[in-house]
C-alpha cells in the first residue's frame, strides 16, 4: 500500500470509530471525516496526492444527484402528509385491529407500502401515533407493536428507489462506476477495467451508463419485504420481550407524583417579597411555581405578580434532583398529603403530555434553554426519559436525542401549537385527522406524475422530483415555511461529506486492494456465497453506522469485487442496497429504530430477539432472489 492508501484507509477506520462511539451527531463526524481528508491531501502534498483529485469539486458532493433526491423525497413525504392521504389509510384499517396477529399485519403491512413511497422514517412517525392509538383501544401494550412497525417500515423502504437514501445513492453510484470503467477502458486497454469491458460483452462505443430505475429495486424489494412482514406478522412479534411484572399496557413512563409537590415559604427563605412570576428565573429554573395554595388548602389560580411572603405555599413542579438543590439554595419547606393536591390539577385547564423527539425535531442536540426560548416560556419541560428511563441528573444539562421521551406542562393549546411546531410525536390518544379529499386526490395524482415522468426518461428523478415539490407549493399543499423543515439536514450533509470520502478510496485504488482481498480471502467459495458475505458484511456495518455512509462505502468496493471476478457489478449493488437497508440489531443503526426506543420501552438488547432471525432470513432469500433478478 502506498502512503494515500493508508491515509484514506486510517481515515475511513477513524470515521467509522467514531460513529460506532456515538458521541458525536454522524453529521458532524462526517464533516470531520471531510476536513481530515484535505489535511491528509494538504500533508501528503497537495497536486501529487491522489486523495483530492481536484480542490474546486471537493463539496459538489451536496449538489450530486442523489443528495438532490434524498432532500426531494424527504419533502414530497412531507406533502403527502399534508394532504391527509396518510390518515385516510390508517383509518381503513381501524376495523382490523381487533385480533393482535391481523393488527400486526395490517399495520405492518400498510407502513411497509407507504415507506416504498416515501421515506420510511417519515412514514414510521406518522404512523407513531396511531399504532399508539389502536395498541390502547385494543388494551395491548405498545411495545409487541411499535417494533413489527419500525421494521416493517425498513423493509418495505427497499421497494423503490425513493424509499431509502441507501436505494438512492446505490442507483447513482451504478451510472458513475460504469461511466469510471468506461473511461478507463479508453484510456488503457491493458487495464482491468478494459478485462472487465471485454468479459461484458460491453460495447465501448455504443454503452450508454444508466441509473438503476425507480422500480429497479421492486422485484428484489419486493420478495424481502413481502416474506420479512409476513416474518414479522406471524413469529417475530412473539420473540419481542414481554412486559416487565407489573408493566401497566397504558402506562407511563414518568409518575407526575415524582414532578409535582408542595412547598412552604419559611421565614428564612431567600425569595420573600419576590413575585411569583420571577421565581422561575430566579432559581435557574430549578423549580416552576405553578399554583397558590390558600389557608382553607384550596389550589388555586396563581398570580404571576403575587409576592412571596412567609407561610405561602405552593404547588411546584421541578426535577426530585433540582428541587432538592433549590430547596438547599432558597430554604424552601416541604409539605404532605399530595395526592389530592395533583388530582386537582389534573382537572383544570394545565395538561400534560408525553412527546417524542422525531428525526425532523429542531430540538435534536439542543437543551433545556433552547426549548424554553422556543416555546416562550409558555410550556414546562418536567422530565426527559432515554431507553425507558427518566434521566436522573441536572436537566438543563441533558442535550435532547432522537427517540428521546418529554413530559412537559401547559394549557391544550398552546401544548398543541408548540409540540406542532417543534415537530414532536405525541405519545397519546387522537382521532384521525381526514384531510380534503380533493387535496389529497390531487397530491397522490402530481405525485405519480413525477414517477411517470421519471419512469419514462422524460426528465431524471431529480428533476421530476422537484418539480412535483414546485406544485405542492404552488397548490398550497406544502407551505414554503415547511420546505426547510421537511429536510433532514443531518443526511444531507452527511452524505454530501461522505461522497469525497467515496471517491478517495477509488482515486487512490484502496477498493480495487480491498476488493482483491476479499477475493483472495473467499477464492474457491462459490460466488453466490461471495454474494452473501457482501449482504452480510454490509448488514453489520449498518447495525452500528449510518447505512447511507455504509452504502457510500461498500458500493464501490462490491463493484471492485465484481470487477476482480469478472462479473456483473448488478448483482453486487444490489447486495449492498439490500444489506444497507436491513440494520434490524439496534436502535442506532436505523433511525426508525431509535425513534421506537423510548415509546416502545424497548432496552437495547431488545432488538436483536427479532432481529437477528429476521436478517438471517433475508440472506438466505435476499440472495437468490438477486441472483434471479440479476443475473451473474
Amino acid at each position: 500500500m502506498n502512503i494515500d492508501q493508508v491515509a484514506i484507509s486510517l481515515i475511513i477506520i477513524l470515521t467509522f470509530c467514531m460513529f460506532i462511539y456515538g458521541r458525536w451527531r454522524y453529521d458532524i463526524v462526517s464533516l470531520t471525516a471531510l476536513l481530515m481528508l484535505i489535511i491528509a491531501d494538504r500533508f501528503l502534498g497537495g497536486e501529487t496526492s491522489a486523495l483530492i483529485l481536484d480542490y474546486n469539486k471537493v463539496f459538489l458532493g451536496f449538489g450530486h444527484p442523489a443528495v438532490i433526491t434524498v432532500a426531494a423525497v424527504l419533502i414530497i413525504s412531507r406533502a403527502l402528509r399534508n394532504s391527509g392521504l396518510v390518515d385516510l389509510i390508517t383509518r381503513r384499517i381501524m376495523p382490523f385491529t381487533k385480533i393482535q396477529s391481523i393488527h400486526i399485519s395490517s399495520l405492518s403491512a400498510i407502513i411497509a407500502l407507504l415507506s416504498g413511497f416515501m421515506n420510511n422514517v417519515g412514514a414510521l412517525a406518522l404512523m407513531l401515533p396511531v399504532t399508539l392509538k389502536t395498541a390502547w383501544d385494543n388494551d395491548r401494550s405498545p411495545k409487541i407493536l411499535l417494533m413489527p412497525v419500525a421494521f416493517a417500515s425498513i423493509l418495505g423502504g427497499m421497494i423503490t428507489m425513493i424509499g431509502t437514501p441507501p436505494n438512492i445513492i446505490i442507483a447513482n453510484i451504478r451510472k458513475e462506476q460504469q461511466e469510471l470503467i468506461i473511461s478507463q477502458a479508453l484510456s488503457d486497454p491493458a487495464s482491468p477495467a478494459a478485462a472487465y469491458v471485454k468479459l461484458q460483452n460491453i460495447s465501448l462505443e455504443n454503452f450508454q451508463p444508466s441509473a438503476f430505475g425507480l422500480f429497479d429495486f421492486t422485484p428484489v424489494g419486493s420478495v424481502v419485504s413481502i416474506i420479512g412482514v409476513l416474518f414479522i406478522a406471524l413469529l417475530g412479534w412473539k420473540l419481542i420481550p414481554k412486559e416487565s411484572k407489573g408493566t401497566s399496557k397504558k402506562g407511563s413512563i414518568f409518575s407526575i407524583d415524582q414532578y409535582v409537590t408542595e412547598i412552604r415559604v419559611p421565614e428564612d427563605c431567600s425569595l420573600i417579597g419576590v413575585n411569583a412570576g420571577d421565581v422561575n428565573k430566579l432559581t435557574g429554573d430549578k423549580l416552576t411555581l405553578i399554583r397558590k395554595i390558600n389557608k382553607q388548602g384550596v389550589v388555586e389560580y396563581l398570580d404571576p405578580n403575587h409576592v412571596l411572603q412567609e407561610g405561602n405555599q405552593f404547588l411546584v413542579m421541578s426535577d426530585p434532583v433540582e428541587l432538592k438543590i433549590a430547596m438547599d439554595e432558597f430554604k424552601f419547606l416541604l409539605t404532605s398529603e399530595m395526592r389530592h393536591r395533583i388530582d386537582s390539577l389534573k382537572e383544570d385547564d394545565t395538561t400534560f403530555m408525553e412527546v417524542v423527539v422525531s428525526p425532523e425535531s429542531s430540538l435534536l442536540g439542543r437543551t433545556r434553554s433552547y426549548f424554553r426560548r422556543k416555546t416562550s416560556n409558555c410550556l414546562t419541560l418536567i422530565s426527559v426519559a432515554r431507553h425507558n428511563n427518566p434521566i436522573h441528573k441536572r436537566l438543563g444539562k441533558v442535550k435532547f436525542r432522537i427517540g428521546d421521551v418529554l413530559l412537559i406542562q401547559g394549557r391544550e393549546e398552546e401544548l398543541n401549537n408548540n409540540v406542532k411546531s417543534l415537530e414532536l410525536l405525541p405519545l397519546e390518544k387522537r382521532d384521525i385527522d381526514i384531510g380534503v379529499f380533493s387535496k389529497i386526490g390531487f397530491s397522490v395524482l402530481v405525485f405519480i406524475g413525477a414517477i411517470l415522468f421519471s419512469m419514462f426518461g422524460i426528465f431524471p428523478a431529480t428533476i421530476s422530483f422537484v418539480g412535483a415539490i414546485l406544485i405542492y407549493i404552488f397548490s398550497g399543499i406544502l407551505p414554503v415555511r415547511e420546505l426547510y423543515k421537511s429536510i433532514d439536514w443531518p443526511i444531507i450533509i452527511l452524505l454530501g461529506s461522505m461522497i469525497p470520502i467515496s471517491d478517495a478510496l477509488q482515486s487512490t485504488g484502496t477498493t480495487s486492494i480491498i476488493a482483491n482481498l476479499m477475493v483472495n480471502l473467499t477464492a474457491g467459495l462459490p460466488i453466490w456465497l461471495i454474494l452473501s458475505l457482501v449482504m452480510i458484511i454490509t448488514m453489520c456495518l449498518s447495525d452500528i453506522i449510518n447505512n447511507a455512509a455504509t452504502a457510500l462505502i461498500m458500493a464501490p468496493i462490491s463493484v471492485g469485487i465484481a470487477m476482480s471476478m469478472g462479473v456483473n457489478m448488478d448483482p453486487f449493488l444490489m447486495s449492498v442496497a439490500v444489506g444497507a437497508s436491513c440494520a434490524f440489531l439496534t436502535p442506532i443503526g436505523h433511525q426508525c429504530n431509535a425513534l421506537i426506543l423510548g415509546p416502545g420501552g424497548y432496552r437495547f438488547g431488545d432488538y436483536w430477539r427479532m432481529g437477528l432471525p429476521l436478517e438471517i432470513l433475508i440472506v438466505i432469500i435476499g440472495t437468490p432472489a438477486i441472483i434471479y433478478f440479476w443475473p451473474l
